[in-house]
Order: structure tokens, then sequence, then C-alpha cells
């Protein structure tokens, strides 16, 4: 990727600031946010500014904390998965999984192929459903208002074939330790691979706006550089980690759900700059549809959760009709799964970056300990870093780019 045309110029007094000289009077404290439309939420930073220069920027996070860790460890693993619906809730499906997966993992359970095939299509559908809308709030914050509504109009596709499989549109609690809530609806999967079928002329749409318009590449490139070593030193993951030419995919490092089947690539870009993380992402739309077409196409068949009579609810007709049934249900209600003692650590690909369950279990329903690595949360730990000898216009640029969610950040 070529340099930028222009180069920035440091005024005297960041030269000043940066040798360690006093400015003391000559410099201005700015709250950014929690309530500002470029902060995606209610994000605070603390900005010191000499004139249009930030000298010092302290990011203040905490303002959503519901204590999400702690009320996991108050009730049964299924109970909890409505609670990472609210995480990351521009992709929730893809938190049920990653969820759910760290349980299963506990429980030593693989589950079936289809069910696998499922979450796989659920995953990525929410990976470019994050994306677009990512995309588009990045560029409606730098004045390009087009693209927001042309995302918008491609998340509404998606959102209506979230509706069809799961029940509901956004906050949706599709998945069970163990599996899904239901099959897949006759006539659905068609209709998801015309879908996928027109999603690239859309995006090429976004492309032609945006890629080579100068005044977006003026506000991007050469800015907010995250370097290969500080990215990998502030343990950054995701489209911000790839953006600064480090190749690591959850889904391919350390596959899961049969990801090491489908063929799909990763893309990485050779700055780390605020261009280059809206590039990673742009070209991972293209891959999510290059691996929804190969699971749609060929989506196996059989049981769509694991054969476990002891531990996954039977179906409804059974629990109305049969004795045991019932008493099998009210006491998976009640009681919970019956998870062995144990810890284990689960990391998935998610649209923001790796989204890990920590699960501490001394046996029984209810996990003894639970932690959530949210990704939003660590990729925000360079702000204080990447932030100074930026002007404030940049900021906006730079928390663009770097697509975070505070719902998962402060959990």
């Amino acid at each position: 990727m070529s340099t930028a045309s222009t180069e920035f110029q440091k005024p005297d007094s960041l030269a000043r600031a940066q040798e360690g000289i006093d400015l003391a009077g000559d410099k201005l404290i700015l709250n950014m946010g929690p309530s500002h439309p470029s902060t995606h939420g209610v994000l605070r930073i603390e900005l010191e500014l000499d004139g249009e220069i930030v000298t010092r920027a302290t990011p203040d996070v905490g303002y959503l904390h519901r204590g999400d860790e702690k009320i996991a460890e108050n009730m049964t693993y299924n109970q909890f998965v409505p609670y990472t619906d609210r995480l990351d809730y521009l992709a929730p499906l893809s938190n049920n999984v990653a969820y759910a997966c760290a349980v299963e993992k506990l429980m030593g359970w693989d589950v079936p192929p289809r069910c696998k095939a499922i979450r796989v299509i659920c995953c990525e559908l929410a990976r470019i459903s994050s994306h677009l809308l990512g995309l588009g709030a990045m560029s409606l914050d730098l004045g390009a208002m087009t693209v927001f509504l042309y995302v918008m109009t491609e998340r509404e596709t998606i959102h209506n074939l979230i509706e069809r499989l799961t029940g509901a549109r956004f906050t949706t609690s599709y998945t069970r330790i163990g599996g899904v809530t239901r099959d897949i609806p006759p006539g659905w999967i068609p209709d998801a691979q015309a879908f996928i079928k027109q999603l690239p002329a859309k995006v090429k749409q976004i492309d032609d706006l945006l890629t080579r318009n100068p005044i977006f590449i003026e506000r991007n490139r050469e800015v907010g550089v995250i370097s290969r070593e500080d990215a990998i030193d502030f343990g950054i993951t995701g489209p911000n980690l790839r953006g600064s030419g480090v190749e690591y995919d959850v889904r391919k490092v350390h596959p899961y759900l049969g990801y090491e089947n489908y063929q799909f690539d990763v893309p990485v870009g050779s700055i780390g700059d605020s261009y280059d993380r809206y590039l990673v992402r742009m070209e991972e739309i293209r891959q999510s549809v290059r691996i929804l077409e190969q699971v749609l196409g060929k989506v196996p068949e059989g049981p769509f959760h694991i054969q476990d009579l002891k531990n996954y609810l039977p179906p409804k007709a059974g629990v109305l009709t049969k004795m045991e049934d019932l008493i099998h249900q009210f006491i998976l209600v009640t009681e919970g799964l019956n998870v062995p003692p144990g810890e284990v650590y689960f990391g998935a690909e998610n649209p923001k970056g790796e989204l890990g369950f920590y699960v501490n279990s001394h046996g029984g329903g209810i996990p003894h300990r639970l932690k959530i690595r949210a990704p939003s949360f660590v990729n925000l730990s360079i702000l204080p870093k990447l932030l100074p000898g930026h002007v404030i216009s940049d900021v906006v640029a730079i928390l663009g780019s770097l697509d975070f969610v505070m719902g998962e950040c402060d959990r």
C-alpha cells in the first residue's frame, strides 16, 4: 500500500511535549464521550490537548458494566446463554456459539456434524453483519453517509434470515449447550444462498465508494498506525491484529466446528493504519461469503444436537405426553447440566477478535468461576499509546477503524 500524498508536520508545541518540556498552562483537558456519536457507545476518553494535537489519552470504561461473569456463577449453564447475546450485541449468534463450545469442551462433547454446520452458518452471517455495520459506522463518522444506508439494507436481509432460523432478529439465544434450539426451516437454505450470491456485488459498491476515495484515503492512511510488535504486545486480536500484518486467525490456528474443512484466506495489512484495518474487514466479508457458499452447499443430514438423554432437553412433544420426559426436563431446568469438575478455556474468532471463555467447575449445574476475554476491552487498551500525536479529527477515524463494542468491553 502506497504512502499518503502529504506528510504530517508536527507543530512546535507537540515536539516540545514529546521532548518532555513542561507546557503547563498551555494544555486543555477535553472529555470525548461517554455521550458522543463517534465513540460507538458509552466510552469516555479524557484527552489532553495542545491546540488540536492530542498529547495524552486516558480511556474510561465501565459505564455498561453489568457483572456478567458474576451473574454466570449464580445460574445454570444454559440460563447464561441469553446474557452472551448482550456482549457483542452486533454479533449475538457468534457469542452464543463461543460460550457453548467452552462448556462442551468441559463436558467432553463433540456435537453432530449438522450442528457444527448450522453454527458455522450463524457465525459467518454474524461476521458479515458486524463488519457491514462497522464499515458503515466508520464511513458515517467520516462523512460518507451513503455507505451507511447501503450496509443497513444488507443487514436487514441478514436479520430476516436470522429471524426465520432462530425466531428472533437480534438477541436470538439460539444456541444451547450441546446443540441449537431448532433445525433449519424448509426453504431457508436456498434463500440464504440467494443472498450470499448477490452480496459480493453490494460489497463492490461500497468498495467503489470508499477504497479509492481521496478524502477517505486522506483521513485514514498513515493514521492510527499500530506496528506489528505493538499489536502483539498489547494482545490485540481480530481484524485489528491482522491489519498490522500478523496472520493470526483462531479459525486457522486452532480450528473448531470443522473450519479446517473450508477453504478461505486470512487477509492481512502491511502498514497497520486505519486504512489497512478497513481493507481487512472488506476482504473478510468476501471470505465469509466463500465459507458460507461451501457450508450451505453441503449441510449434513442428521441430528442438530447431541444424543445425551441425561443432559439435553427432550423434545417438547415428549414432555407433553410422557412422564419420563417431563421429569427429565424438570431436573435439567432446575438443576442444570451435570458438568464434571475441571477448568477449560475456549477462544473463538469473533468479528471483533478472539472471544474467550474460561470456565472453572466444581461439578454440578452451576459454574464455580467464569471469566470472559472480551476482544474489545483488550483492543481499546492501546489507545493511550496510539492516540497521542494525532489531531482530534484523527481520533474519530481511529476509533471507527478499531470497531469496538462497549457491551463486551464492559460486560
